[in-house]
């Protein structure tokens, strides 16, 4: 008969006892619709190449590989405590990517190092199995949309873009047609939320269906820990996109939330390429009322299916397929708990005990006072158990 494990000697295994493959969170592309080798600012109509831009990042990928210095233990904790604006001003947050709360799925004390360390968090999105994923993602949308890039000049101005891929896409699905790179955006639990949809399109029953492209680095589908936040991402898909076409986004939502100006006018560029889709506007207040007016009218249906995609790398070929269930009641509350902490309602919360197994994975299980504790709790009940 096998000893048993005390927790002390969980927290100590080596992964390789728990999962054949190293598994961590994928590092998504940004849900502002761009990734590290794209131009800051894009629409979805033009030229463009994943030769020429994936190069383009493969160049930059070779400038920093210098290692991050660490800060000293309990100064994390310290500073937070010290601090006591709520987590989104502290960290200079007017919204959250829809890939922020997936990832506080997989580990929200991870989310937090990764904010309060982004130097680290930049250099993760070196690692050339992101850069493949991104490049994966940017190849299937320019199978059906071209990408111009576009120079900003305001925040009003970086929002046009983001509202020009929006309209463009309105009228590709009333069209019956398939869209790429859905920008979606709105407030749910007090919070603005802005994420992409990979793949929006009809089925051969004439459903809308949504479908999420997930990349692997081995042929195998990911654990049931990162499953999970795979399901949560797609379902905060639907209750935003929904949101939008039943009418439910205000402009007073958007300019309170992210401190937009309605009256700012846009640069000659933004203007430009607004005359060229035969947008009759001036100001960022015209673009939002023209934007809400087509969302009010827009004939297009609830999202009927959902599904994820998983890839493999190396050759993009598929390794399966999940259908995915609308879970109203589940997602809903996963989504107030893990706003929650955004809000300063709660501290934040590492791994449980049993998926002690993701920080040999984590790029800041050396400085994490989460597993520090968790490990003494796990030491002190093991010593209480041993002295009965």
């Amino acid at each position: 008969m096998q000893p048993e494990l005390s927790d002390a000697e969980l927290l100590a295994l080596e992964l390789d006892l728990f999962c054949a493959e190293c598994d961590r969170p994928e590092l998504n592309e940004g849900d502002d619709g761009h990734t590290s080798s794209r131009s800051a600012e894009s629409c979805c109509t033009g030229q463009g190449t994943v030769e020429d831009i994936c190069s383009g990042n493969e160049q930059s990928s070779n400038q920093s590989e210098q290692k991050s210095e660490m800060p000293p233990e309990g100064s994390s904790t310290k500073r937070r405590k010290q601090d006591e604006r709520i987590p989104l001003e502290r960290f200079g947050r007017k919204y959250l990517n829809v890939t922020d709360l997936s990832r506080q799925v997989w580990c929200e004390q991870q989310v937090v190092y990764g904010l309060e360390l982004p130097h680290i968090e930049q250099l993760r999105e070196e690692v050339p199995v992101v850069k493949a994923g991104s490049c994966l993602h940017l190849a299937r949308e320019l199978e059906i949309q071209d990408i111009v890039p576009i120079n900003v000049e305001s925040r009003e101005d970086s929002w046009a873009v983001k509202i020009f891929n929006l309209l463009s896409m309105i009228q590709f699905l009333q069209a019956g047609e398939r869209v790429r790179e859905l920008p979606v955006f709105g407030e749910l639990e007090g919070i603005f939320l802005v994420g992409v949809v990979d793949e929006l399109c009809y089925n051969s029953k004439g459903e809308l269906e949504l479908c999420e492209l997930k990349t692997r680095g081995q042929r195998t589908y990911p654990s049931a820990a990162q499953r999970k936040s795979h399901l949560f991402q797609v379902n905060i898909y639907k209750l935003l996109f929904e949101a939008m076409i039943k009418g439910q986004l205000n402009k007073e939502t958007i300019t309170d939330h992210l401190h937009l100006r309605t009256e700012q006018p846009f640069s000659s560029e933004i203007l430009m390429h607004a005359q060229k889709v035969g947008f009759s506007i001036n100001t960022f207040g015209d673009l939002l009322d023209l934007m809400l007016l087509n969302l009010t009218y827009a004939e297009i249906p609830n999202i009927d299916t959902m599904k994820i995609e998983y890839c493999y790398q190396a050759d993009a070929s598929l390794i399966g397929t999940e259908v995915v269930y609308f879970e109203e009641e589940w997602v809903k509350s996963e989504l107030k708990h893990y706003c929650s902490f955004w809000k300063g309602q709660r501290e934040a919360k590492g791994v449980d005990i049993e998926e002690a197994w993701k920080c040999r994975s984590c790029d800041f299980a050396d400085i994490c006072e989460w597993r520090q504790s968790k490990a003494e709790e796990a030491t002190q009940k093991n010593r209480a158990n041993r002295s009965k």
